[in-house]
């Protein structure tokens, strides 16, 4: 089973050199990075700081982005080629296809990752940019296997991104939504407490996104691998779940 998953995750790696993304990402780390330096040059105080906040905050928002749309659209491609049902009519199991496909998108976002940390070294120390850097690649993890995920049951590039979207937006606001329902202006009547309990139902079954790549690790250098280590632990379980949710799609396709 390994060879299969290797051969198709470096086709898919080959795939994203041949349609020009390294290319697309070094455009908008040029493009992010003139931003920010005629911010930082019209700011009047703390201009290094100003810099990497937005420089970090824009190019995390960008990789999200282009990990999602890539995921998507090169699995809409290969299911409207079908490629997809030339591959599973090899003696491979699908399991070697899922593996090698998310493999592979994993090693895309790992580019992706590395590159935006290298164009941040110019304003922030390695230790914290290593600590936000790796952040910052759990969360690509995580946004390539959902997109994988939702492309397998909507077959929508539309449908799959707006899911994605959604389930990005949601973990990244849910704290807020939280702080918003407890506040003491709200009325505690019994519909109230019935929204806050679905509002933290659905905070303990979203990854908390706004723990990832938080600004401050940019901006003050207050990164510490004990702040890191949650995360990863997080990335790990909803891999786990995103993957088996996944290969159950998979599996039960008649393709």
């Amino acid at each position: 089973m390994r060879w299969p998953v290797l051969t198709i995750a470096s086709f898919t790696l080959l795939e994203a050199l041949r349609s020009r993304l390294l290319w697309l990402i070094f455009a908008v780390l040029l493009a992010a990075f003139g931003l920010a330096e005629f911010i930082g040059s019209i700011a009047l105080t703390e201009s290094l700081a100003l810099k990497s906040g937005i420089l970090g905050a824009g190019l995390r928002l960008f990789a999200v982005f282009v990990i999602s749309l890539f995921v998507t659209t090169s699995m809409v491609r290969e299911l409207n080629d079908k490629v997809l049902v030339l591959i599973l009519a090899l003696p491979i199991p699908r399991a070697a296809y899922y593996f090698g496909k998310l493999l592979g998108f994993s090693l895309v976002a790992l580019v992706t990752a590395v590159l935006i940390g290298l164009s941040l070294l110019l304003y922030v120390p390695p230790s914290s940019l290593l600590a936000w850097t790796t952040s910052l690649l759990c969360e690509l993890f995580i946004i390539a296997a959902l997109s994988l995920l939702c492309l397998f049951s909507l077959h929508q590039v539309t449908f799959a991104l707006s899911m994605v979207v959604g389930f990005y937006l949601l973990s990244r606001s849910i704290s807020a939504i939280q702080l918003m329902g407890q506040s003491p202006l709200v009325d505690a009547g019994l519909s109230q407490q019935a929204i806050g309990t679905l509002v933290d139902i659905i905070a303990f079954l979203l990854p908390e996104l706004y723990r990832f790549t938080p600004s401050q690790w940019l901006i003050y250098h207050t990164a510490t691998w004990q702040e890191l280590a949650p995360i990863l632990g997080q990335t790990a379980v909803y891999l786990v779940l995103l993957i088996g949710a996944g290969l159950f799609d998979l599996y039960r396709k008649n393709v």
